[in-house]
């Protein structure tokens, strides 16, 4: 029964989850905030162990000898994706500065826009991608939390990043992978736990989004949060189109901001502290745009996946390329 209608709902794995432990957070966070390992299991405590492990054993589904499609496909996604958030953004932090235009901080728009969500991805692939779709989760897991927001913000003048700081977001997959290529008997023992995880993170995710945010946020959140799916999505879809010659579902699917880019904005101001007094601002507007961006997202990807196609309903005139 409760399987059945986790199908149902696009994502539903991973929004259900992530919805009840947000309202969970928003009303009533003291019953989950007992202590050992109910606080560690649900709440937001455990989100970064959490993730960490799935990123792990999506690692290991990367083989060398597939890793050309996984690349072409997820490298377009990626790479699209980090262009439109990175353009965005540093031409706010250019022509208006560190403020940013219409109440939106240059930080807030960086670190949504270069951000996915790849839960709600991998969740949205198992739906209605293959597995290549799949194993793309692991190469788009780079975008999902600060790495990418720091190598914009670093590449632009915008802030002043360390090596070190973007290696530490890449280590669980790349280990992943080296493990999985050198046996395939632990790929196939690990692989499964990436999709087995995608509740728990979905839980811990929720566990530190508050929903008031979206009032906190504002209409610069909401706005946020369209700009990231409608925009970026528009962009990314083109690219998934053109360059990738595929059908889009995928492209709508990383039109998200992650869970974990609420935190992206003390990351920053962590590593430069130019960047503090707008860290409060940027966490606000980021957090409204993970909810409006989780809400919206899979209910697109839904619609267009089955107006145009895709492995799990197909089209026979459509064509979907490598």
């Amino acid at each position: 029964m409760i399987m059945k209608f986790l199908k149902k709902v696009p994502a539903g794995m991973m929004i259900v989850p992530m919805l009840i432990a947000s309202l969970i957070n928003t009303f009533v966070p003291q019953i989950v905030q007992i202590g050992s390992f109910t606080t560690a299991v649900f709440t937001s405590a455990g989100a970064a162990t959490a993730i960490g492990i799935q990123l792990f054993c999506l690692g290991t589904t990367l083989q060398f000898k597939e890793m050309p499609k996984v690349f072409k496909r997820g490298g377009i996604l990626l790479i699209s994706k980090f262009i439109i958030g990175a353009a965005i953004g540093i031409a706010i932090g250019k022509i208006f500065g560190m403020a940013g235009v219409l109440g939106l901080t240059t930080l807030s728009v960086i670190s949504a826009v270069t951000n996915s969500n790849g839960s709600v991805y991998l969740s949205l692939m198992n739906t209605y991608g293959d597995e290549t779709d799949c194993a793309a989760m692991a190469l788009l897991a780079l975008n999902d939390g600060p790495f990418f927001t720091l190598v914009a913000l670093g590449a632009s003048g915008l802030a002043n990043i360390p090596l070190i700081s973007l290696l530490a977001a890449v280590v669980p997959i790349i280990v992943g992978m080296i493990l999985g290529n050198l046996d395939t008997e632990l790929k196939d023992f690990l692989a499964p736990a990436g999709n087995i995880l995608i509740p728990f993170v979905g839980f811990a995710l929720g566990a530190g989004i508050n929903i008031t945010n979206i009032v906190k946020g504002g209409p610069q959140g909401i706005l946020l949060g369209l700009m990231c799916t409608l925009i970026g999505g528009i962009f990314i879809l083109i690219c998934d189109r053109f360059i990738g010659g595929r059908p889009g579902y995928a492209a709508w699917a990383v039109s998200t901001t992650a869970g974990n880019a609420v935190a992206v904005p003390a990351a920053v101001a962590l590593i430069d502290p130019a960047w503090e007094p707008y860290v409060g601002t940027a966490t606000t507007q980021v957090a409204a745009a993970v909810v409006v961006t989780a809400v919206l997202v899979p209910f697109i990807t839904d619609w267009w996946a089955k107006k145009y196609g895709c492995p799990k309903i197909p089209l026979t005139d459509q064509k979907t390329g490598a």
